[in-house]
């Protein structure tokens, strides 16, 4: 009987980038630097993981890319870790909901320092009276997006326009006449001023003192 429970567990799943200078936040580097802007984004990584693999409730996932990474000393040791799928963002978030085991799945990304535990309840929660759950971001985007997978797993990423005000609507268009809840709008770091707005999600449980007055 344990064995059955376990093997439908609810599932969250945190997509990370292996915290290589030069490889990730990008976008950051350009008003902090290369090397700052991984050693922020593998902080970010660090108290999220810590924070939200601690609840019971869940299993914890990492997400790795690049598949080399899958064993980086550079990632959080303590959840289990899968490789990521080759292709566009709507491909490797298809290929989790696929290859996991059956139970309810929340995806979010490793970027946004305001998430919560009860964030991820909420969402699971969610699932338990409709077939997807969604949490937006300001920029037309979403941070976290969950599906039931019963009876069947859903296909909602065909032709979404990735990286655009239209990502949420046209992943949302997918799911046609689907039962959709919503949870609490978060934002991400991307740039250095993202970094500056949203500093009173990324203290030193987040970020090295050095980056705290950014």
């Amino acid at each position: 009987m344990p064995a059955a429970r376990s093997r439908f567990a609810a599932r969250l799943v945190i997509m990370v980038k292996e915290p290589v200078a030069g490889r990730v936040k990008t976008r950051l580097a350009l008003g902090i630097g290369a090397a700052a802007a991984a050693s922020v984004y593998r902080a970010m990584v660090t108290a999220l993981v810590a924070r939200l693999s601690a609840d019971p409730r869940w299993q914890t996932v990492l997400a790795v890319s690049p598949d080399a990474a899958i064993l980086s000393r550079m990632l959080p040791r303590q959840t289990s870790r899968v490789a990521q799928a080759s292709g566009d963002l709507g491909r490797r978030l298809q290929d989790i909901f696929d290859q996991l085991p059956p139970g309810p799945v929340v995806v979010i990304g490793s970027d946004i320092p305001a998430i919560t535990g009860a964030d991820i309840a909420s969402a699971f929660n969610a699932l338990g009276r409709h077939d997807a759950v969604f949490g937006p971001s300001p920029d037309g985007g979403y941070w976290l997006i969950g599906m039931t997978r019963r009876p069947c797993v859903l296909r909602p990423f065909n032709g979404v326009r990735w990286s655009s005000e239209h990502a949420l609507a046209d992943t949302r268009r997918n799911l046609e006449a689907a039962p959709v809840a919503y949870v609490a709008v978060r934002d991400d770091i991307d740039t250095a001023a993202d970094l500056a707005r949203l500093r009173a999600h990324t203290g030193r449980r987040v970020l090295p003192r050095r980056f705290e007055n950014l």
